[in-house]
């Protein structure tokens, strides 16, 4: 047996590397370290560099997150990071080519390493041949080995050659798409080009038509002013003054004669009736104005008696063209109320089918103060009057007890201390307020109040001056509700004139 020196086996080891050729390269300046497990299988030691996941996982992330914001990218941004993952796969193409390389050097460098080591086998003997057989079947575990990796690296390179052509397929649909939606952009911006074309032209021409409208209005307004200059110069102030000031008198002669003929007018009807008056028998005594009573008395013996003859009152308009009947005053007795004031009363008496009538001197005028007081009165809101209840629903009243009738804006409210005896707003339809038409020697101090169908009242107030300023408070407040409050059976059109 021949016996194997240290220095023969370095010279062998030495002859056996320099064997190798020269194009192979390593990863690494050492051998790798491997440990044999059950049945001579190589086991890799743990190594402690830390590689990161491994490529499948990272392409499956990339996919699912490119998936999830598929949505939400725009079509520009989808093209973008489709020609990155492009890139990224043509970088793992190349990457998956150099291992091939290096997997071709390694089964290289695996077949000459066996082929030296059985050199070696055939040479030794003993324990160090049993070495070299030890290391001849780590070096074909190490060709099984590369040959699983292989495999595996073989499988990675489809999957990414899969994902590097699924990558470029849709890198091209979204350049199709950056295209189409270009186009799209494109027709957009131009339309709009031809509306933003279109509104200038159309406010150019509306410019220039407002330019030459404006030019023809200057032309008329220099012609107006002209126009205006010469009639200016035609018609001296001074003239047109003079003319004003014609114009005015003629106005006020016009108002004066138009006055002077209607008195005259008035005065011819009085002396008309005034002349009636002297053919009739009977004559009216009392003063023609607001607050007094007038009177129907017999002129002479041979007239016949009041009681046994009717009479009926009336009042003349004002122009003295119409009589307006005045309802239930058809006692010889009269007392003219605030209606009266400005007209002419005449009363008509028939006896025997001979019928007479009896005409005031003149119109009747209003009491003296009456209206500052009811001015006075009415900047109260409410005012209060004490009276006496003198009939009550046609019938005398046997009680001359003091009641107060309370005259507001909205309503009369007749009262004895907390007893309320009528109350009614203005509003209602059945609502009438007049002087009194019964006669009586109290004529010219009581009124007739009907508050609703069904209850009336004749009131005595203490002056004639609170009855009349109840009387014009109620008819005003009346109006200003909508409301014209009138007596008995009268025309309410009649008190708006």
């Amino acid at each position: 047996m021949t016996k194997v020196t240290p220095e023969v086996f370095d010279e062998m080891q030495m002859q056996a590397v320099l064997s190798v050729s020269a194009d192979v390269s390593f990863k690494s300046n050492k051998f790798p370290k491997y440990k044999l497990g059950p049945d001579n299988q190589i086991l890799d030691e743990a190594t402690v560099e830390n590689k990161g996941p491994p490529l499948k996982d990272i392409v499956a992330q990339e996919t699912e997150r490119l998936s999830d914001q598929h949505k939400r990218l725009s079509v520009r941004d989808l093209a973008s990071k489709f020609d990155k993952n492009l890139s990224a796969a043509a970088k793992l193409s190349d990457e998956a080519k150099l291992k091939d390389v290096a997997s071709l050097e390694g089964h290289v460098l695996l077949k000459k390493l066996r082929d030296a080591l059985e050199y070696l086998r055939g040479r030794l003997a003993g324990r160090n041949k049993d070495d070299v057989v030890k290391a001849i079947s780590m070096v074909e575990a190490l060709a099984v080995k590369l040959t699983q990796n292989e495999g595996e690296l073989i499988q990675e390179k489809f999957e990414v050659k899969k994902l590097a052509n699924f990558l470029k397929q849709a890198s091209e649909d979204a350049k199709k798409l950056v295209n189409q939606e270009r186009s799209f952009a494109c027709a957009e911006i131009e339309s709009a080009k031809a509306v933003v074309r279109r509104i200038g032209e159309a406010l150019d021409e509306q410019e220039r038509i407002s330019l030459t409208s404006g030019i023809q209005e200057m032309g008329e307004m220099v012609e107006e002013i002209q126009q205006a200059r010469r009639i200016r110069l035609l018609h001296h102030p001074c003239k047109v003054m003079d003319m004003e000031h014609e114009l005015r008198a003629l106005r006020l002669q016009i108002q004066e004669k138009s006055a002077f003929s209607v008195k005259l007018q008035q005065e011819l009807m009085l002396k008309k009736y005034g002349e009636d008056n002297n053919l009739s028998l009977h004559v009216l005594e009392g003063s023609e104005s607001l607050g007094s009573i007038l009177r129907l008395q017999p002129r002479s013996e041979e007239a016949m008696e009041l009681s046994k003859c009717s009479i009926q009152w009336y009042r003349l308009s004002s122009e003295c063209s119409r009589r307006e009947l005045i309802s239930g005053a058809n006692k010889s007795v009269y007392a003219p109320e605030p209606y009266d004031v400005g007209r002419i009363l005449q009363v008509d008496i028939i006896s025997h089918g001979q019928k007479s009538t009896v005409t005031t001197a003149c119109p009747v005028q209003p009491a003296v103060g009456l209206e500052s007081y009811v001015e006075t009165l009415s900047r109260k809101g409410n005012s209060e009057f004490s009276v006496v209840i003198s009939q009550m629903n046609g019938r005398n009243s046997s009680s001359h007890s003091a009641h107060l009738l309370r005259v507001g804006k909205m309503r009369m409210k007749l009262s004895k201390g907390w007893i309320t005896k009528a109350r009614d707003a203005y509003s209602s339809t059945s609502m009438q307020l007049c002087g009194f038409r019964g006669g009586g020697n109290v004529a010219a101090k009581s009124l007739f109040w009907q508050s609703r169908k069904g209850q009336s009242f004749v009131l005595v107030f203490e002056t004639e001056r609170e009855r009349n300023a109840a009387i014009v408070l109620a008819r005003r407040y009346a109006l200003d509700c909508n409301v014209v409050l009138a007596g008995p059976d009268d025309q309410a059109s009649l008190y708006l004139l």
